[in-house]
């Protein structure tokens, strides 16, 4: 077993809860198994101390205030919780900015997200008024996380980044790389494209629900390599997309391969991204 380096912080940038027995998460139906289920801090706390994790994003896993508003509640009484990324309905401008001033003032909220991957519009976020209300997030200390399942999702980053040069654009799972098939193009000049950007950085999670069913780290070794190599480790963070991530691990064992895949590089490198760059990006 690989030798890990011993952080005096680890932040996981990407965990979710949801209540369905308390509110409604459309994308969440029976045929997802394990996580058509109740996901509260309760059932991930002795993971996360086992797996050396100090400190949590909380990321929106529904397009409602309900969502929102209760991963605020977890955050206020968990001291794990770093901060929250948060949802607002970046299509109705004069609604979001009143949602995105209640934010700022919030010691927790430190971006904001929509479900935009199950859109029917990929190109939904490039839209006039979403764009008009995009330009609101950066004044007011917040980034924007986006998630990529399509090349065309992909493409959407780039020039969100190019249209607000201020705004810090945090793309979540490395946008899904085609891991189980052993692809590469076009992912990898995406890749490399949205990295062009400055104010564009990434989260290394999601990898093993990308992978086939009898993943291991070697797997994803040449995705991160292509991704670090373009981004910097400074631009890296690392995520365990729990609850998600069950489908295919456990936390401990999807957080320890996420560390195994940049064992490699400089500890002060796996510093950067273990916690160094999500203190920065988010403002912890």
């Amino acid at each position: 077993m690989t030798a890990l380096h011993s952080p005096i912080e680890m932040i996981d940038t990407h965990q979710h809860l949801w209540m369905m027995s308390e509110r409604a998460y459309d994308w969440i139906v029976p045929e997802y198994g394990p996580l058509f289920d109740d996901f509260g801090p309760e059932r991930v706390a002795a993971e996360i101390v086992e797996a050396g994790v100090t400190g949590t994003v909380l990321v929106q896993a529904a397009d409602t205030y309900e969502d929102t508003f209760y991963m605020l509640s977890v955050a206020a009484s968990t001291p794990t919780v770093l901060g929250v990324v948060a949802w607002a309905p970046l299509d109705r401008h004069d609604e979001a900015r009143s949602a995105l001033d209640l934010y700022a003032a919030s010691p927790y909220v430190k971006g904001v997200r929509c479900l935009t991957h199950t859109y029917a519009d990929p190109r939904w976020i490039l839209g006039e008024t979403v764009n008009r209300t995009l330009g609101l997030l950066a004044p007011r200390g917040l980034a924007l996380d986006m998630v990529s399942v399509l090349d065309e999702h992909l493409e959407t980053v780039a020039a969100v980044a190019d249209r607000h040069p201020e705004l810090t654009v945090v793309l979540d799972h490395m946008a899904k790389p085609p891991i189980a098939s052993e692809g590469w193009e076009p992912w990898a000049s995406l890749i490399a494209a949205a990295a062009d950007r400055p104010n564009v950085v990434v989260k290394l999670s999601g990898l093993n629900t990308a992978s086939k069913p009898t993943w291991a780290s070697a797997d994803w070794q040449r995705y991160v390599d292509h991704v670090v190599d373009n981004f910097g480790a400074s631009r890296v963070m690392l995520g365990s997309d729990w609850p998600v991530s069950i489908l295919a691990g456990d936390f401990v064992g999807v957080w320890r391969a996420q560390r195994e895949v940049i064992s490699t590089l400089s500890v002060d490198e796996q510093d950067d991204i273990l916690f160094r760059t999500a203190r920065r990006v988010y403002a912890l």
